[in-house]
């Protein structure tokens, strides 16, 4: 592969994870303290990534790739909600939880 296509490889692995961005954007479901632990915590990482594109301690590609991990936890949270009427057993919580912490420290190791 040459360096354009590499390039155009990038963009739009970039593209399609600011696209993802905007699921991140979600408001407190009431009744759902599960659901909406974990959709606070990806916001705060969203905007940890962003933050980090900003001050310039963090490249687009290392962005993509934790906004992808991110979007990647976004899906298994909505399979889990659908098994179980908008609801997250305290088993998917964790195991979404483990995966948002594997993530974080991805992300503060990057930017320090």
């Amino acid at each position: 592969m040459n360096a354009k296509s590499k390039l155009i490889v990038v963009g739009l692995v970039i593209g399609a994870a600011m696209a993802s961005g905007t699921v991140f954007a979600q408001t407190d479901v009431p009744g759902h303290p599960r659901v909406n632990e974990v959709n606070n915590r990806l916001e705060n990482q969203q905007d940890r990534i962003n933050n980090g594109l900003k001050n310039g301690t963090m490249t687009q590609a290392q962005a993509a790739r934790d906004e992808t991990h991110d979007a990647n936890i976004a899906r298994r949270e909505s399979a889990d909600e659908a098994k179980h009427n908008g609801h997250l057993t305290k088993q998917e919580q964790r195991n979404l939880n483990r995966s948002e912490n594997h993530n974080s420290k991805h992300i503060y190791n990057q930017k320090h």
